[in-house]
């Protein structure tokens, strides 16, 4: 009698942790509900109106073509990479949830009820999920994040930190501190203020309030080599590699439509300012793509 050994080698099956099909699920939700509000939008059906001015609506419609575009599609590839247990996929949600809450924020908030016609205001539902669902990535995303993210570079860190300045600077004396001087002495000459305030010091609030202190805490931290500052830094390029992507569409239509606040420098400027920061993020990211990821949790059988 003779007996066949059969060898089988160990089968390695994956299972993707419950916190990972979390934050997928969230990502695709967040995909699915910003391309409604777009779609929604005066952009395409023209369903959502928004109450605001010309200039302003403008600059709406432009987020609208880049969520579409760009921020959707990025959303869902974060969702892939979060199901299949990339170390990529938290970081890119947090960036991309913080790009939501900052663009949503402005589409609820900034609109002149009362004043101009409109009806926006029946989507908040829609808006209010999608603001929802951005607050979960960036809270899921931050838990998911681990605690050993390979670091780029001490030349790519140094080259993040200055640019990081430099967006500080950019935000305060080239962005805002002009027209805020404007709107103070003689706010009629100010078309963008003139036709529609309250837009106008949100952006202001949230840029100066918000993005500037978390770009120059982050610059230093990443000046300093610091673990805490890498995080930041990847929800900041992030959020901004998407919002630039969206202020440039915003020029372009405002350029296409002739808006008496659009400019051609304006428009190649922000898509310079789109392309450096992408350029950025991606040797930001390299170590998260090229250094190889294993999930906790593989079983053997």
């Amino acid at each position: 009698m003779s007996t066949t050994m059969t060898s089988q080698r160990p089968v390695t099956v994956r299972a993707v942790p419950q916190a990972n099909r979390v934050l997928a699920a969230v990502l695709v939700a967040l995909a699915l509900g910003m391309a409604s509000a777009s779609v929604l939008g005066p952009l395409v059906l023209g369903w959502m109106r928004y109450r605001t001015s010309s200039t302003t609506l403008n600059q709406l419609e432009g987020a609208d073509l880049a969520v579409l575009v760009f921020v959707v599609p990025l959303t869902l590839v974060a969702a892939l990479l979060a199901f299949r247990g990339h170390q990529a996929a938290p970081v890119l949600a947090t960036g991309i949830g913080a790009f939501a809450l900052y663009t949503y924020a402005q589409v609820v908030i900034g609109q002149e009820y009362l004043r101009l016609p409109g009806n926006v205001e029946r989507f908040f539902p829609l808006l209010l999920a999608v603001f929802v669902l951005a607050e979960a990535a960036v809270v899921l995303g931050v838990r998911a994040t681990p605690s050993d993210l390979p670091a780029p570079s001490p030349r790519v860190q140094r080259v993040a930190s200055v640019v990081l300045f430099l967006v500080a600077l950019f935000l305060v004396f080239g962005q805002h501190l002009r027209p805020m001087l404007t709107a103070w002495q003689d706010p009629s000459s100010l078309t963008e203020y003139a036709s529609s305030p309250t837009p106008f010091w949100m952006v202001k609030l949230m840029d100066l309030g918000i993005i500037v202190p978390a770009a120059v805490a982050a610059g230093l931290g990443l000046w300093r080599g610091a673990g805490w500052a890498l995080r930041i830094a990847y929800m900041i390029f992030t959020a901004y590699t998407c919002l630039g992507v969206s202020v440039a569409a915003m020029a372009m239509l405002m350029s296409l439509r002739s808006d008496p606040d659009a400019s051609v420098g304006l428009m190649l400027g922000f898509g310079t300012f789109a392309v450096v920061f992408a350029a950025i993020t991606v040797l930001l990211y390299c170590p998260l793509v090229t250094v190889a990821h294993t999930p906790p949790d593989e079983l053997s059988v």
